[in-house]
């Protein structure tokens, strides 16, 4: 009862200042029905079991708490060689004339704020749906609280091979800025789409994208989260696949107070394959939390989820992975994977794997683990001539290039492999930054 209320509790508060939209048509009543669905179940507490390794209280406040705007000084923005359509968000707005022409062949693409006063459009069957679907067994308030109060997002519609990516590109203006946004992407049977997201977006975050993959579609999607440490951020994507489709997302985090990111996919069809990958590096006051959930519930399926972190200076890192197979989802293939490079010993890694199966015709595995650097492998190293902070960072690159390995476009894995150098040798691999 008294964890009850204290959700309840946190919801008032985190609503007082915060205005729902309201509305009539498709979209209205979305946002109603998210709004149900938040106050059934309050807002989370440190004692509910999937918070128990992160506070929540910084994403409860109703205020968003301040955070210094970074100054990237002469490093160039991350995917800035790729050739791609750009959509800006400052601190949650579109920003039209920092955007790019809003046209490319094959490929629908409207903003949420114009599409939302539509009498009939495609993503009445998206939005929120998936939000909802995702919401058991495990509640995720904050993607019911955004898919309540978003005003703004990207609505886009694939229908055959887009010919080059769409850039969702996340600038964070203000000390204070409070962005929600919510993403719908349908892609049509046999479509292709790479996604790319950058950028801090705001001091606090709530993000929502919800994905359709359509039978034999592709979606590719690589996010490389800001280095303004102070901010706060809390992300969710739902899948839904079609038979014969693949889904495949990366993420690498630098930095930042807070961040949890959750990836709810759900193989519907035959012959499907999600990969969910992701490589944080921290220093200092440092808390990243990936919170995956994976369903086959069709034959043939294909889940992998490999995610490392890297920690120094009492950084902390959280994974939070399940595999759920359901009945009839024979020759089911779920791989799990998840581990620490810890670089001190006040540096934390909390780790919950699951596995729930209820088909006997399966290779489902997971696994584990922290460590240090091997001292046997770095003096190898220096032995054959190599400086020790060199050394050091190339058995971080190592430990960090199976979750790399799961970007398929070699440009797009060499800008992230830079950014990584590029923080290890701000911070350094052992001792204060």
């Amino acid at each position: 009862m008294a964890v009850a209320v204290a959700r309840d509790t946190a919801l008032a508060a985190r609503l007082q200042p915060v205005t729902v939209p309201d509305g009539n048509g498709w979209l209205g009543q979305a946002r109603r029905e998210a709004l149900a669905r938040l106050r059934a179940m309050g807002l989370p507490v440190k004692r509910d079991e999937y918070w128990r390794y992160t506070d929540p209280a910084s994403l409860n406040a109703p205020e968003a708490g301040a955070a210094s705007v970074f100054d990237a000084g002469d490093e160039p923005p991350a995917f800035g060689a790729i050739d791609r359509l750009k959509i800006v968000f400052v601190d949650g707005v579109f920003d039209a004339a920092a955007s790019d022409d809003l046209t490319l062949a094959g490929v629908e693409i409207e903003r949420l704020a114009l599409a939302g006063t539509a009498d009939i459009h495609w993503a009445h069957g998206l939005y929120g749906v998936l939000e909802a679907r995702g919401q058991s067994p495990v509640a995720r308030p904050f993607a019911a609280l955004n898919t309540a109060c978003a005003t703004d997002g990207a609505l886009i519609r694939v229908t055959g091979k887009a010919a080059r990516p769409i850039a969702l590109v996340y600038v964070h203006a203000s000390e204070t800025s409070d962005a929600i946004l919510h993403h719908c992407i349908k892609l049509e049977a046999g479509a292709d789409l790479t996604i790319l997201e950058s950028g801090p977006a705001a001091a606090r975050f709530t993000k929502v994208m919800e994905v359709e993959v359509g039978p034999g579609a592709r979606f590719h999607h690589i996010r490389v989260q800001g280095r303004d440490h102070e901010r706060r951020a809390a992300t969710h994507i739902f899948a839904r696949l079609a038979a014969h489709a693949l889904f495949k997302s990366f993420t690498l985090t630098a930095n930042g107070r807070l961040t949890r990111n959750e990836a709810v996919m759900e193989l519907a069809g035959p012959d499907a394959r999600a990969h969910i990958a992701g490589a944080a590096v921290g220093d200092g006051d440092f808390h990243h939390d990936d919170t995956v959930f994976v369903t086959h519930a069709a034959e043939r399926c294909e889940s992998r989820q490999v995610f490392k972190k890297v920690l120094k200076n009492g950084a902390v890192g959280v994974f939070q992975g399940k595999i759920l197979v359901k009945p009839g989802a024979q020759k089911t293939d779920g791989y799990q994977i998840s581990q620490s490079l810890l670089l001190d010993e006040d540096s934390q890694f909390l780790a919950k794997p699951e596995l729930e199966i209820y088909a006997d015709d399966v290779k489902c595995s997971h696994g584990s683990t922290s460590g240090a650097i091997d001292d046997t492998a770095l003096f190898y190293l220096q032995s054959r001539g190599i400086p020790r902070a060199t050394a050091q960072a190339l058995l971080v690159l190592a430990f960090l290039a199976e979750a790399i390995g799961e970007v398929e476009d070699e440009a797009i894995a060499e800008d992230i492999r830079g950014r990584l150098e590029g923080w290890l040798a701000r911070h350094g691999t052992r001792g204060a930054a």
